[in-house]
């Protein structure tokens, strides 16, 4: 059998040249794959160098690129389309993610689980802005074409100041269960009420940690990125066995 560390390189070759994997610490082989999702309008290095300050155990992180190129910028987004923001004259981060979803959930299906022989649950998303936003697509849309509930749930989404689109299903019966971590700005935060009441009635559990401070950026000192890497470890796999005082939420 290939290491999956061995595997996971090969399909991110094989996929496309704007990934980037960072191996698991210590060499270890990795049991977990951590995607990285950028922001609107940055690449995939910046979250590369993000794989490697995390530095999780048993865990192998690939930094995907958005699809699409914002016009003469040198950057990428997630979006379907450029929606401009007639509010504030910005770029609307709500901009589709059909093109995007389809691209991780090959990523996903085809490659990670096909080629590799990863579980979905052995597959976590960490998104920032538009990059938690279409991490949060990929969750639903393995969900709702899971041939089972266990089939269809990852290890978790991280979101960092992105909720569920508009063109996303405003409630499931049947909740998607992977775990959501959502952090957010105490104040002018795209993660309102109503955006946080719709992704408690799409996903079976859902948490939302706020910043003691508005706007909703990268955690920018250890209380901040605390709660995030809290979720990590109660959502890593191990093959050396969970740490005293572990506890798994949600394990199928």
């Amino acid at each position: 059998m290939i290491v999956k560390q061995n595997a996971a390189m090969v399909c991110v070759k094989a996929v496309d040249t704007d990934q980037a994997l960072h191996t698991a610490p210590n060499n270890d082989p990795p049991t977990n794959i951590l995607l990285l999702l950028h922001g609107l309008g940055d690449k995939h290095v910046s979250f590369t160098k993000l794989g490697q300050q995390l530095n999780l155990p048993e865990t192998a992180c690939i930094a995907v690129q958005g699809p699409q190129g914002l016009m003469d910028l040198d950057g990428f987004h997630w979006g379907d389309d450029i929606i401009f923001d007639s509010n504030n004259g910005g770029l609307d981060a709500d901009a589709g993610f059909r093109q995007s979803t389809a691209m991780l959930k090959a990523l996903v299906e085809e490659d990670l689980v096909g080629k590799c022989g990863y579980r979905a649950r052995e597959i976590m998303v960490f998104g920032l802005g538009q990059g938690g936003m279409a991490g949060l697509s990929l969750a639903v849309a393995l969900h709702q074409a899971a041939r089972s509930p266990s089939d269809g749930e990852l290890g978790s989404v991280i979101s960092i100041g992105g909720g569920l689109s508009g063109e996303a299903p405003a409630a499931l019966v049947s909740k998607c269960k992977t775990p959501v971590l959502v952090c957010a700005g105490s104040s002018g935060s795209v993660l309102t009420p109503s955006s946080e009441e719709k992704l408690r009635h799409v996903f079976e559990a859902v948490e939302t940690k706020r910043y003691r401070r508005p706007g909703d950026t990268m955690p920018r000192d250890r209380d901040e990125m605390l709660p995030v890497m809290q979720f990590f470890s109660r959502r890593l796999r191990s093959m050396k066995g969970v740490p005293a005082g572990s506890v798994e939420v949600g394990l199928s």
